[in-house]
């Protein structure tokens, strides 16, 4: 879920809770100091037992206070276990005090600030019941001056009135309550909305195959996605805040000059390119806010991949168009070879006409190897894979390509140096891939013993298995290593220059890849293949 990895909503109330019920200890401490330093300057009752009773409670109330200040802050007990617990020993206390204080409404607004919140802090639950208690305590002192003191100048409107002001505070503190708790959801459900939302515009941007650059008014970079450190060649040891000159001056600069362009109604103003370490890359800036100043997000595309993929997408679209013009040339070819091979027939032609004929016949095989080769290609992404051992398909291969090709005895060597050699491929592709780079090879050995090997070994690290083909010639030219993949390229008056192109591609189409490594010495091609 989206929400995993942020606060509980209810944990944040609680602990919202906690903080008022410490505050209020506080409150409470502070009170309860204020009896204590003033308790000789205030008018308690006349009586001596009075006297030290009421410094009795004053200390008790003390150091209840204290006590309650301690566990709240450790947050024990249960919260309305707690709660309730202090706000009833609150009421006892300062009941106590209205009772040795003549005036006792001074001391009995303090019952009205713990109602209130009690009320508060309990999100409105209880606040009724915290007001009843502190009625019962105000009725039962009155009770208490009225038939066991025998004080019969009581006045009890100031007690009703206390009562009624406990309730309608307690009323109050329920409403407020209520709505502050409503309100308090609210925002927490804002909250995870928003956050939420900055999770998904965090994963789309590093899902986005493009770089993301945000940028502030101080032109600190707030976010920066994988692609965009890819791109830039950064590590992941990146810090919010950290300046975007820190990470790429040149794009500070054009940033910088993006910011003080006039040309602000002109799309093209916003896209710039640069060449950062071989690559080639372009960038284009989105203002933020209604100013260039106060911000940026800037949109990183490796313009060299792009123009890559544009060339695939002609060669594709070459390549069928070429496949269809193979399809066609082949008719008037088979009726150009059949033609030619009637008139080779002829008995009574000329050496000069039968030297002629030859050189036709010979011409439309070269160019009926080429449409076939055309023709391959253009199936390169219709694959077939299927699980193959390796090494029973190159021991197949090695007897069939040495009856074909006439091998001499020992001129064309076999290793097999791995075991688990099972493979996902396309049995067809593979066999001309083989049959390509050992044709290639044993044109250009010396053709003695040992001139041509093949060779398989696995790589357990990279999880892969690999056929290494080598010849004992003279190696590829410097000259001609860069073009040695090139369509139609070939140093051969009789070859395609199709062979090694048509190898490379059925190759990327079955997830492998093609190397080669030369000297003097002779070369080496590999065909790097995931296991199955």
């Amino acid at each position: 879920m989206m929400n995993e990895g942020l606060p509980n909503p209810e944990d944040k109330i609680t602990s919202a809770r906690w903080r008022s019920l410490k505050l209020y200890n506080g409150y409470r401490i502070l009170i309860s100091l204020l009896f204590l330093l003033t308790q000789g300057a205030m008018q308690w009752s006349q009586s001596n037992s009075k006297l030290d009773f009421a410094e009795t409670v004053i200390f008790s109330y003390f150091f209840f206070s204290i006590l309650s200040a301690i566990l709240t802050w450790m947050e024990k007990p249960k919260l309305e276990t707690s709660l309730t617990l202090q706000i009833i020993l609150d009421v006892f206390f300062i009941v106590i005090l209205m009772h040795l204080q003549p005036e006792q409404l001074s001391v009995g607004i303090l019952l009205v600030i713990a109602v209130a919140s009690a009320g508060l802090i309990s999100d409105g639950r209880l606040a009724l019941f915290y007001a009843a208690i502190a009625t019962i305590g105000i009725l039962f002192q009155q009770a208490y001056n009225a038939f066991i003191s025998h004080e019969n100048n009581q006045d009890y409107t100031g007690a009703v009135l206390l009562s009624l002001s406990c309730f309608a505070t307690a009323w109050l503190a329920h409403s407020l309550a209520k709505r502050m708790q409503h309100s308090e959801q609210i925002a927490s459900q804002r909250s995870l909305d928003v956050q939420n939302l900055a999770q998904i515009n965090a994963l789309i941007a590093d899902e986005m195959q493009d770089g993301v650059i945000v940028i502030d008014k101080s032109l600190g970079v707030q976010h920066l996605n994988a692609q965009a450190q890819v791109l830039l060649g950064l590590d992941n040891n990146f810090a919010r805040g950290e300046t975007l000159s820190t990470i790429s001056p040149d794009i500070s600069d054009m940033l910088h000059e993006w910011q003080s362009s006039n040309k602000h109604d002109d799309p093209a103003s916003n896209i710039v390119k640069l060449s950062h370490q071989s690559k080639e890359l372009r960038l284009r800036f989105l203002a933020i806010g209604e100013s260039r100043q106060d911000g940026a997000i800037i949109f990183v595309e490796d313009w060299s991949q792009m123009q890559t993929q544009a060339h695939q997408l002609k060669l594709a679209a070459l390549g069928r168009l070429t496949a269809n013009i193979a399809h066609e040339i082949r008719n008037p070819l088979s009726a150009i070879s059949h033609a030619n091979q009637l008139l080779q027939e002829d008995e009574e032609a000329s050496p000069s006409t039968k030297r002629m004929l030859q050189i036709i016949a010979d011409n439309v095989q070269r160019l009926d190897q080429i449409i076939k080769d055309v023709l391959e290609l253009n199936r390169r992404d219709r694959t077939n894979q299927e699980s193959i051992g390796l090494e029973n398909f190159v021991t197949d291969f090695y007897h069939q390509f040495c009856a074909v090709e006439k091998i001499p005895d020992g001129c064309f060597l076999l290793q097999n140096e791995s075991e688990n050699n099972d493979i996902s491929f396309d049995r067809r592709h593979l066999n001309q891939i083989l049959w390509n780079l050992c044709k290639n090879g044993w044109r250009h050995s010396k053709q003695l013993q040992g001139s041509l090997k093949l060779r398989i070994f696995s790589t357990p690290r990279l999880q892969t298995v690999s056929v290494e083909i080598s010849d004992d010639g003279a190696g590829i030219p410097e000259n001609i290593r860069n073009h040695l993949f090139e369509p139609f390229f070939t140093t051969e008056k009789s070859g395609t220059g199709l062979g090694l192109y048509i190898a490379r591609e059925l190759a990327d189409a079955n997830g492998a890849k093609l190397q080669f490594k030369t000297s003097n010495s002779g070369t080496q091609f590999f065909i790097h293949l995931k296991k199955a």
